[in-house]
């Protein structure tokens, strides 16, 4: 835990990357010893940029109490380890004029530090696992395995924006206390749950039932249609799932008017058509 102005800077499940005695593979460089404080710091660097990014460096500047030279002096060595990269902003997402901002995120060589515990071993158990049980033991298997997550998750009842959002919360909580780093956020009519990390990122790029279980308990547990938008196993920098706040009704006076024309019109000459062309309104 480092303390800077009024902030508190946490690392939590972040490896520090002088730990240990020997380098594994893909560790990034030590390009310079870094000052009593530098590699915490650098640690929330990394984690504001997995659990936030893409993100600008005014605004790591201003979660972490950092000053502009810092935050560039952390970004530019995790770029030069190809740790991190610069994007620039979408035009949506510039407020003023002049130069877009250039916004930070992890690339697939940061995020390998967060760590992948076993991967190989995890690899090898599902490929004897199908082996063995063929597609439905695996397809059983990751329903098992997301239903551990989300066990104390009740079903949505309602279907009020409010209710739904609440419940898309819940999810991430859920999610995030599993190592996900899962948050909400509003876009539009709709509610976006992002993954911002993925334990078995490595494994789902083989057996992508393990994502398709999860979006499965989206929908069961918030009763609607969700769509995947990006997943980490796809080379995404997130697992996006979008889940839409206004649910289709039909109001009773509605439904009464329908019936009142239907019988109107059946009620009408034989010699009059209405021409309805049978399709839905788009």
């Amino acid at each position: 835990m480092e303390f800077r102005h009024t902030c508190v800077v946490k690392t939590v499940g972040l490896r520090n990357a002088g730990s240990g005695t020997g380098r594994r593979k893909g560790a990034r460089p030590a390009v310079a010893p870094e000052p009593a404080g530098e590699g915490h710091t650098r640690e929330a660097v990394v984690k504001l940029l997995l659990e936030e990014g893409p993100i600008t460096a005014t605004a790591i500047g201003e979660r972490l109490g950092l000053t502009p030279a810092g935050v560039r002096r952390h970004l530019e060595a995790l770029i030069e380890s190809g740790e991190a990269r610069a994007t620039t902003s979408a035009k949506w997402q510039q407020s003023g004029r002049g130069r877009p901002a250039k916004q930070y995120q992890l690339t697939s060589t940061g995020r390998g530090r967060l760590g992948h515990a076993y991967d190989d071993l995890a690899g090898a158990a599902m490929r004897q696992l199908r082996e063995i049980g063929g597609d439905k033991a695996i397809v059983d298997f990751a329903r098992k395995r997301v239903g551990t997550i989300v066990a104390g998750i009740d079903r949505l009842k309602g279907h009020t924006s409010e209710e739904t959002e609440a419940k898309a919360e819940e999810i991430a909580d859920a999610f995030t206390d599993a190592g996900f780093a899962a948050s909400t956020r509003k876009v539009g009519a709709g509610v976006q749950i992002c993954q911002h990390h993925c334990p078995v990122s490595h494994v789902a790029e083989e057996f992508p039932e393990l994502c398709a279980a999860e979006l499965e308990a989206f929908r069961e547990i918030l009763g609607t249609h969700v769509q995947r938008l990006a997943t980490i196993a796809n080379g995404d920098c997130a697992c996006t799932t979008h889940v839409p706040l206004l649910m289709p009704t039909v109001k009773p006076n509605t439904a009464a008017k329908s019936q009142k024309n239907a019988r109107s019109v059946a009620a009408q000459p034989a010699s009059t058509s209405t021409h309805d062309s049978g399709r839905s309104a788009e």
